[in-house]
């Protein structure tokens, strides 16, 4: 399977993929980013993987710079999109296009604590057990069916950094763990609840 990974930051979930997915259960065949000067696009770049940044400002408008992205990723026949701390809202044309094949990893047990700084949002909320979660992209903020999570109980823990570097290292191995059931063909929707995902076995 083709994929394309989208980042806006250092893409330390990038490197975890290239280490464990790239020309293994898949091929990761473009990375596009929101900002060109991205570190996480000297990763892609290294594992010669073809990159492309789209700045807001190069576009009258948002919806305007995610066709072009779309573009982009049609033009290299990308069959899953990876946001891999991609920091940008995508418009609802681009979902569409790729529907049910865009996966996102997000650093909370959702629906708890959608949307940004979502780690500093649990710290100030008081919560003793973190998470991260892998889903499926659609038109809300981090609403999208949920394929995979996992928990970890750090009480005590006050300051946003460090539990989001323990929180990195969950999504270092959910991440890829979700793009291989993508790739397989093993994710599905509950026909009972369409916004429940079935793991095949």
């Amino acid at each position: 399977m083709r994929i394309a990974v989208m980042l806006s930051g250092r893409g330390t979930n990038l490197q975890a993929l290239i280490e464990s997915v790239h020309g293994f259960d898949a091929e990761i065949v473009a990375v596009a980013s929101d900002h060109e000067d991205a570190p996480g696009l000297r990763h892609a770049r290294t594992a010669n993987i073809l990159t492309r940044s789209f700045e807001l400002d190069q576009f009258e408008r948002r919806a305007a710079r995610d066709n072009a992205i779309a573009d982009w990723l049609d033009e290299n026949e990308v069959e899953l999109v990876v946001l891999a701390g991609y920091m940008a809202l995508l418009d609802d044309s681009f979902i569409a296009r790729f529907r049910d094949r865009i996966l996102n990893v997000h650093p909370s047990l959702l629906p708890a604590f959608p949307g940004t700084r979502a780690v500093e949002q649990a710290v100030a909320y008081g919560v003793k057990v973190f998470g991260v979660t892998v889903h499926l992209v659609d038109e809300g903020i981090d609403s999208g069916p949920i394929l995979l999570q996992r928990s970890v109980e750090l009480p005590g823990y006050s300051d946003p950094t460090e539990v989001h570097q323990i929180l990195q290292a969950i999504e270092h191995e959910l991440l890829p763990e979700g793009v291989r059931l993508m790739v397989r063909g093993a994710v599905g929707r509950d026909p009972a609840n369409p916004q429940r995902l079935i793991i095949e076995p």
